[in-house]
């Protein structure tokens, strides 16, 4: 009775907080990609920089997303801890065998994908909340074609600004200006992301009746927990995913890296204030080729573009498939064992 009332949930936060972590160690390609291609800053500065922010932002936004993971994509009624480990199990094999192979994956989509997965292999397609699926998926496409768009337009604006300036002086200025952009795009993903596994453990704790269901925000130690470790990963750095973003898909220069974070940041903080999760990882991605673009679509290695493209579009499905596996492996011990 204890390990089910106590030390089961426990250990289902914990697989919960390990998926934040591999959450951080890929995105951190995001958050800072840009800002040592461009060698404003070295690696290691930027992954600190980066980490600060990211725990930074616990502070600053609301926790809107979190209670739209939490309580707006499954009925809260259906969710238990076997169905929330699978959906956690699912997300960290693919979040953490991407980081592996240098894929800058979506990790807000593995672990929609796990959770979602695992409620549908327990429930059916009834289970799911059509509106707050919809949702996430509507920004599955929204979010990285608004990254793209208004990097275009910053970067145009930008560059008609400082047209009649000298290059050498440009350059120093926004080597300067993304220091700012990237504390901007940082805070931005820790707001949007570490929300992501908050929702999931206020689940937890909803189904294991910790929290009344109608709790208005998780637990301050929850939002504490989540920030320090998508921190943590974010601080170690998933390094080969940081040299697909910053190196491989197109030439970044300080300009373009400013344009990329302002316009990337821009867009999550505001799907943050709307209580949309979406994939920072899109975002920032379709910015970065938005700003290549300016440039000539030539300047993009649309070839890199395209295998990180079927990462996208392969991670809710695989996500969802290992879910659906765990989901069952776990419920057949757990009736064998009893």
């Amino acid at each position: 009775m204890d390990f089910q009332v106590l030390i089961f949930p426990v250990i289902i936060i914990l697989l919960a907080l390990v998926f934040d972590f591999y959450n951080g160690m890929n995105d951190a390609a995001n958050a800072i990609a840009t800002i040592v291609s461009t060698k404003v800053l070295t690696p290691l500065q930027a992954v600190a920089f980066a980490a600060f922010f990211n725990f930074v932002a616990a502070f600053l936004f609301p926790a809107a997303v979190a209670l739209t993971i939490g309580k707006g994509l499954v009925d809260v009624s259906i969710v238990d801890n076997h169905m929330i480990m699978a959906g956690l199990v699912g997300s960290i094999l693919v979040t953490g065998g991407a980081t592996h192979f240098g894929l800058p994956i979506s990790a807000s989509h593995a672990i929609i994908g796990g959770y979602v997965g695992a409620a549908v292999t327990k429930a059916g397609f009834t289970s799911l909340i059509a509106g707050g699926f919809f949702k996430v998926v509507t920004f599955i496409f929204i979010a990285p074609f608004l990254g793209f768009i208004f990097a275009i337009i910053f970067s145009v604006v930008t560059l008609w600004i400082v047209k009649d300036k000298p290059p050498r002086r440009v350059d120093k200025y926004f080597r300067k200006l993304q220091l700012v952009s990237a504390a901007a795009y940082s805070l931005s993903h820790g707001s949007n992301d570490a929300q992501k596994t908050m929702g999931i453990i206020t689940a937890i704790l909803i189904a294991n009746s910790f929290v009344a269901s109608d709790i208005a925000h998780p637990p301050y130690w929850v939002i504490l927990a989540s920030h320090i470790m998508i921190a943590l990963g974010t601080l170690l750095g998933g390094w080969k995913v940081i040299k697909t973003m910053g190196m491989k898909m197109t030439k970044i220069t300080p300009f373009g890296g400013f344009s990329a974070e302002t316009s990337a940041g821009l867009t999550i903080i505001t799907a943050t204030i709307l209580g949309i999760p979406v994939s920072t990882t899109h975002t920032i991605t379709g910015a970065i080729i938005g700003v290549g673009s300016i440039k000539g679509f030539s300047a993009v290695r649309w070839g890199v573009a395209k295998n990180i493209l079927w990462a996208w579009i392969l991670t809710i499905p695989l996500s969802a498939l290992a879910a659906s596996l765990t989901y069952f492996a776990s419920t057949f011990i757990n009736n064998y064992l009893k």
